[in-house]
C-alpha cells in the first residue's frame, strides 16, 4: 500500500482578529501589541491619492500620485484594545497565593465557559457532510479515496485478499501554535497539606522553574543557610524573659555582623562577575576591532593587488601592441609597403581571418572544456555499444530517399538545363568514339628523320649586382659560353649536312631538292645571324661594364646611406625609450616615498588611537570603580546611619521612661543626692581641672621668660660682635666701664 501524504491548508488570517474572534489566542501580551503593530502597518491602508495638477504626468519629479496612511480606524472605539488575558493571569495568580500561602480566605473564581448550544442554533458547528469526489466545484480540503473496486460487482468476485496494514504512514500536520506558545514549565501537582504540620518542602515554595529550580550551588547554599538561621532561631532567649534581654541582643547583633559579612561577600563576587562581564565585553571589542581592521586591511589589500592586475595586465597588452608594432616595422625596413590582401585571406582557411594565432590575443577555444560531454558511452567501447543496442533501427538506417529531379515539364516538354545536358552527354560520346576508332598511319619517307629542337634553356634568374672584378668575370664566362654555343651550332649544322648528303641528293633528283636547298640556306643564314649577335654583343660589352660600375656605386651609396639613417632612428627611440624608463623609475620612487610616508603616519595615526582608546578604557574603568566604591560606601554609611538612629532612639526611648519613671517615684532626699553626686562628680573635677591648668601655664610662663630672656641678651651680643666699626676712634674720656655698658 502506497503511502499517501496529505497537507491541509489553512485560511488566512484577517487583519484583526485578534480583537473580533474569541478562538484567536496569543501567548503573552507581547504577542498582542505584535499583532496591533502588524494591524495598524498593514499594507490596505495605504492608498494611492492622486494630485490633480500632474494626474496624467509620466515624469518622474512630477509624480501623479502620492502614497498616503489611511488616518480612519477601521475598529469602532467600543471595542476593547485589551489583551484578553489580564483576568487568566489574575486568576493563576490567586491560585499559586491560595495554594503557597495557605490563606482559605482567599477564594479563586469560577471559570465560566460559554453555551457551546450543540442542540440549539450552533448544532450545525458540530457536524459535516463527507466530501465525495468531483461532486463540488471548489476542491475540497479532504478528498476520500475512490473504490478501486466494481460496487456492482457480484460477492464471487469481491473476495480478494487484503492487503497488509502497513506499519507507518508518513502524514504532514501543522499545530496551530508556535513553538514559543507550547508549554516548556515543568507539571506541578496539587497537593494537600496535614493539618497542624509544617514541611520543609514548603520554604522552598517560592522557587520555580527558571527562577531557582532544578537547584544549583548558589540555591543549595541558600537554603543550608536558611536551615541555620532557623536553627538559630530557635536558639534564641524568650522575649518575655527580661533577664536574658541583653545575651538576646548580643545573639542578634552578632548574627546581623554574619549577614552583613555574608553580603558583603556577594557583593564582592557580583562585583566580580561584573568586572569578569565587563572584561569579556572588552575583550570581545577588542576582537570586534581587530577583526575589523583584519577586514579593512585585507579589502585594501585586495583592492591594491586588482589595481596591480589590471595595471600589469595593461602593461603587458601595451608591451603586446608595441611588439607588434616594432615587428611591423622591422617587416618594413626597405619602405616596401604590404597591403593587406582580403581576397586571398578569405579565400585561405588557414590565415589570421579564420584561425587567428593565440600568441597574438586570439582564444577561441577558450572554456570549451565546459562542451565537453563525459559520459561512458562515449568514451568506452562497452558503452559505444550498449548505446548502439539501444538506439532504434530508424536511427542507424535511414529510410530517407533523395527526390528525384523532374526533367519534365507539366506540358510534356523537357527542360532545357536537361537538355542541354542530354546533348552535351551525347556529343561526349561521339568524341569518346572517334577516338577509339585511331587514326591511319601516315607511311615515313624512307630517308627523312624529324629533327628535335633542343629544350629551351629556362630563363637566368635576376641577382643582386656583384662587385666590379666578379662583374667582368661573369661578363666574360657570358660571352664565351655565347661563342662556344655558337660554333657548336655551326658544326651541328656541318655535320647534319655531312651526315645527310645521300638524303640531299635524293631529294635533288626529286622535285623536294628545292625545299632542302631553302632549308639550308636558312640555316647558314640563322648561323650568320648569330655571329652577327655576338659581334654586336661584343661591341656592347664595355657599355654595359659602365652602366653596370655606375649602378654598383649608387647602389653602396643608397646602402651606406640607408644604414646611417637606420642607425640615427635607432639611437634616438633608445634615448627616448631610456628617457622613458628613467622618468618611470622616478615617478615609482615618489609614489614610494608617499605611500611610505602615508603609511608612517597612518601607523603613527593608529598608535595614537590605541593610546586614546587605552585611556578611555582605563578612565571607564576608573569611573567604574569609583562609582562602584561610592555606592558601597554610600549604602554603608546610609545604613549604618539608620541602625545608629535606630539604636539611639530606641535607647533614648528606653531611658526617657526610666527617667521618667524614677522622676515620678523621686523624693527630696534623693534630689540632694542627684545633686551633691553631681557637683560631685561634674563641676568640682571641672573646677579642679581649671586649677591644675591655670598652675601649668603660670609654671610654663615663668619658664618661657626666663628662656625669652636669654635669648634677648646672647642675641644683644651676637649683635654687637658683628656690628661694623665706627669710622672715629672712641673718645678717650670714655672707660672700660661706659663701653661694658654700651
Amino acid at each position: 500500500m502506497a503511502t499517501q501524504t496529505q497537507t491541509i491548508k489553512r485560511q488566512a488570517a484577517r487583519t484583526h482578529d485578534y480583537l473580533y474572534d474569541n478562538h484567536f489566542v496569543v501567548s503573552s501580551e507581547r504577542d498582542h501589541a505584535r499583532a496591533t503593530f502588524k494591524a495598524h502597518t498593514s499594507t490596505d491602508r495605504v492608498k494611492r491619492v492622486p494630485i490633480y495638477n500632474t494626474m496624467f504626468s509620466e515624469l518622474r519629479h512630477h509624480p501623479r500620485f502620492q502614497m498616503r496612511l489611511d488616518v480612519t480606524d477601521p475598529v469602532p472605539k467600543f471595542i476593547s484594545r485589551q489583551w484578553r488575558g489580564y483576568g487568566e493571569q489574575q486568576r493563576e495568580a490567586m491560585i499559586r497565593y491560595a495554594t503557597f500561602n495557605y490563606d482559605p480566605s482567599v477564594v479563586v473564581p469560577p471559570k465560566h465557559f460559554a453555551d457551546a448550544q450543540v442542540a440549539g442554533q450552533n448544532r450545525y458547528k458540530f457536524f459535516k457532510r463527507p466530501m465525495i469526489p468531483f461532486m463540488q466545484q471548489i476542491p475540497p480540503e479532504v478528498m476520500l479515496a475512490t473504490a478501486r473496486q466494481d460496487p456492482l460487482a457480484g460477492p464471487d468476485q469481491l473476495q480478494v485478499e487484503r492487503p497488509p496494514t502497513p506499519l507507518t504512514k508518513t502524514v504532514e500536520i501543522q499545530t496551530d501554535y508556535r513553538d514559543s506558545e507550547a508549554q516548556t514549565d515543568p507539571y506541578t501537582p496539587e497537593y494537600v497539606v496535614r493539618p497542624g504540620s509544617a514541611p520543609e518542602l514548603l520554604t522552598l515554595a517560592t522557587l520555580s522553574f527558571g527562577r531557582g529550580l532544578p537547584a544549583g550551588l548558589a540555591e543549595v547554599e541558600m537554603i543550608e543557610r536558611a536551615r541555620a538561621k532557623r536553627a538559630w532561631e530557635a536558639t534564641l532567649p524568650p522575649l518575655n524573659d527580661v533577664s536574658q534581654l541583653d545575651k538576646r541582643r548580643r545573639m542578634m547583633d552578632e548574627m546581623e555582623r554574619k549577614e552583613w559579612a555574608l553580603r558583603e561577600q556577594e557583593i564582592e563576587k557580583l562585583q566580580e562577575a561584573r568586572l569578569e562581564v565587563l572584561k569579556e565585553l572588552l575583550k570581545k571589542r577588542e576582537e570586534n576591532h581587530q577583526e575589523l581592521n583584519i577586514k579593512r586591511l585585507d579589502k585594501i589589500w585586495s583592492k591594491k593587488q586588482k589595481e596591480k592586475e589590471s595595471k600589469i595586465k595593461k602593461i603587458r597588452n601595451e608591451h603586446i601592441k608595441t611588439i607588434r608594432k616594432l615587428t611591423g616595422k622591422r617587416k618594413k625596413v626597405e619602405g616596401k609597403l604590404e597591403r593587406r590582401d582580403v581576397i586571398q585571406d578569405f579565400s585561405n582557411y588557414g590565415s589570421q581571418t579564420y584561425a587567428p594565432l593565440t600568441r597574438i590575443g586570439m582564444f577561441l577555444d577558450r572554456g570549451s572544456e565546459q562542451y565537453v560531454v563525459r559520459s561512458r558511452h562515449i568514451n568506452t567501447y562497452q558503452g559505444l555499444m550498449e548505446l548502439e543496442q539501444s538506439l532504434p533501427d530508424f536511427v542507424l538506417n535511414p529510410r530517407i530517399k533523395a527526390p528525384k529531379p523532374k526533367t519534365v515539364t507539366k506540358a510534356g516538354f523537357i527542360k532545357r538545363k536537361y537538355r542541354k545536358q542530354r546533348e552535351l552527354m551525347d556529343m561526349h560520346e561521339s568524341i569518346k568514339a572517334e577516338k577509339a576508332k585511331g587514326e591511319e598511319e601516315v607511311k615515313p619517307l624512307r630517308f627523312l628523320q624529324k629533327i628535335e629542337k633542343p629544350i629551351p634553356r629556362p630563363p637566368t634568374p635576376a641577382v643582386e649586382v656583384p662587385p666590379e672584378e666578379e662583374e667582368e668575370k661573369e661578363l666574360a664566362i657570358i660571352y664565351l659560353q655565347k661563342v662556344i654555343r655558337g660554333r657548336a651550332i655551326q658544326n651541328m649544322i656541318f655535320e647534319g649536312k655531312e651526315k645527310r648528303t645521300e638524303l640531299i641528293k635524293e631529294l635533288r633528283s626529286t622535285h623536294a631538292l628545292q625545299e632542302a636547298e631553302q632549308t639550308v640556306k636558312h640555316q647558314e643564314k640563322q648561323a650568320t645571324l648569330a655571329l652577327q649577335r655576338q659581334r654586336r654583343l661584343h661591341e656592347h660589352k664595355e657599355f654595359l661594364v659602365d652602366e653596370a660600375m655606375s649602378q654598383l656605386e649608387g647602389s653602396s651609396m643608397g646602402d651606406t646611406y640607408d644604414f646611417l639613417s637606420k642607425e640615427l632612428i635607432r639611437l634616438q627611440e633608445e634615448r627616448r625609450i631610456h628617457a622613458f624608463s628613467m622618468l618611470a623609475e622616478r615617478q615609482r620612487r615618489i609614489r614610494e616615498a608617499e605611500e611610505s610616508g602615508r603609511r608612517q603616519v597612518e601607523e603613527r595615526r593608529r598608535r595614537e588611537e590605541d593610546e586614546i582608546f587605552k585611556q578611555a578604557v582605563k578612565v571607564h574603568q576608573n569611573c567604574v570603580d569609583t562609582y562602584l566604591e561610592d555606592i558601597i560606601l554610600g549604602s554603608i554609611d546610609n545604613t549604618a546611619d539608620i541602625q545608629a538612629r535606630s539604636e539611639i532612639s530606641e535607647k533614648a526611648t528606653i531611658i526617657n521612661d526610666i527617667a521618667y519613671e524614677m522622676e515620678d517615684k523621686r523624693t527630696q532626699l534623693q534630689s540632694e543626692e542627684i545633686v551633691a553626686d553631681l557637683v560631685h562628680c561634674f563641676l568640682i573635677p571641672e573646677v579642679q581641672k581649671q586649677d591644675m591648668r591655670e598652675k601649668v601655664r603660670r609654671d610654663q610662663r615663668r619658664y618661657l621668660v626666663a628662656a625669652h630672656k636669654e635669648i634677648v641678651k646672647n642675641g644683644e651680643e651676637i649683635i654687637d660682635m658683628n656690628a661694623k666699626p665706627s669710622k672715629t676712634a672712641p673718645s678717650v674720656s670714655e672707660t672700660p666701664s661706659q663701653e661694658e655698658q654700651k
